[in-house]
């Protein structure tokens, strides 16, 4: 059985001379190169397809030693590369190869050794003192090539290192540090969320929208207006009270806006279920449930909210007005805290069910419609 042994050297100086065939003119390859320059990588690996060629004399088989090499690194030099192991492969027909580099950019050539003789082994030669320094050279050189990886993490850490002294020059290294901490946080928080994506794709959907004439991209504007409102309105609150813990300002947020975030939720839910009913492609369940859950979820919100800023005495238990409906009378009363957010949660409850029956109707509906078809 004969083995080719194929030591590739891409941007060989004996170019000229390859390939070099046979242990004796190897032998000799490996004083020349090794006498001009020492440190050479080019001799571990000459050196490692003489080890090779003796392990495989040793098992019975019938190595052949060549080494083979181009004269730059270039296509052209791979070309070359290519028809000396034609040549090889013509005259010593092996029935397999094994193949020993000392670098990547040898190593990218084994396919071409591949398309012409059966490779049974990749033997890659590191020098042990410099293992670890190589091994990261090729990492980096790797990740460098990746324009990906470039952009989201060469980018940030550029702005950051252009950013921290400058931000030292006007402002103390506490906030200088705050500050970047802060920027690293949104930009994993942007990246972790896949809100870039989203954001890349936004133009596209939104000319969909405005082409096919959709009625969600007008309520999602509407939705837009109203959540503004909303934290317009939640502000407003927080500043109409004294000084009181952030718990509570938190809560007098929420209970000033969530009426209006409620309302900015269910009119985006709405605008997208007219869209799937003018579609008259069936509605899914999920959208025919979500106004009910936007409407049960800000009552909750808002009757928990309640609850905290009544305990808290931001607020004064709610008065329920006497009533005289002719026949009805309702006499003045006062409702506690607890009692109060029982009434919010039971409502949100009762629409959450409503909610879940309609869309099982709907459902079920749509699946009749389409056996009938």
């Amino acid at each position: 059985m004969t083995t080719l042994v194929v030591c590739i050297d891409r941007d060989s100086p004996a170019a000229a001379a390859c390939p070099v065939v046979g242990r004796d003119a190897v032998e000799s390859l490996i004083t020349q190169t090794g006498v001009v320059d020492p440190e050479d990588s080019r001799v571990n690996c000459l050196l490692e397809g003489l080890a090779v060629t003796d392990e495989l004399e040793a098992e019975g088989s019938a190595p052949v030693l060549a080494v083979v090499g181009g004269g730059s690194d270039s296509v052209g030099s791979d070309r070359e590369i290519a028809g000396q192991i034609d040549a090889l492969v013509a005259e010593h027909d092996p029935d397999s190869a094994v193949v020993v580099v000392d670098s990547a950019d040898d190593e990218r050539l084994v396919p071409i050794i591949e398309s012409r003789v059966q490779v049974d082994a990749v033997d890659r030669v590191v020098v042990r003192q410099a293992r670890d320094i190589e091994s990261t050279y090729y990492l980096l050189k790797q990740f460098l090539a990746d324009e990906e990886l470039r952009k989201t993490v060469l980018v940030p850490v550029g702005i950051i290192m252009l950013a921290f002294p400058l931000l030292l020059v006007v402002t103390s290294p506490t906030i200088a540090v705050g500050a970047i901490a802060a920027a690293i946080g949104v930009f994993l928080i942007y990246k972790g969320l896949g809100i870039d994506a989203y954001l890349s794709r936004l133009p596209s959907q939104t000319r969909e929208a405005l082409y096919s004439g959709q009625v969600s991209l007008v309520t999602y504007v509407v939705a837009a207006g109203l959540s503004l409102v909303g934290v317009f309105a939640g502000v407003l609150g927080v500043s109409a009270v004294g000084d009181i813990s952030p718990f509570l300002l938190a809560n007098r947020f929420a209970f000033a806006s969530v009426p209006w975030l409620t309302g900015a939720a269910l009119a985006a839910s709405l605008g997208r279920l007219l869209d799937e009913l003018i579609q008259q492609e069936g509605v899914r369940s999920a959208y025919v449930n979500l106004p009910f859950g936007a409407v049960a979820v800000g009552l909750v919100v808002r009757g928990f909210s309640a609850y905290f800023l009544e305990r808290g005495g931001v607020f004064e238990p709610f008065q329920v007005p006497e009533t005289n409906l002719s026949i009805v009378q309702i006499q003045g009363f006062s409702l506690d805290a607890g009692t109060r957010l029982g009434l919010f949660i039971l409502a949100g409850i009762l629409i959450s069910l409503v909610g879940v029956r309609v869309a099982t109707y709907v459902s079920h509906t749509d699946i009749e419609d389409e056996l009938v078809e």
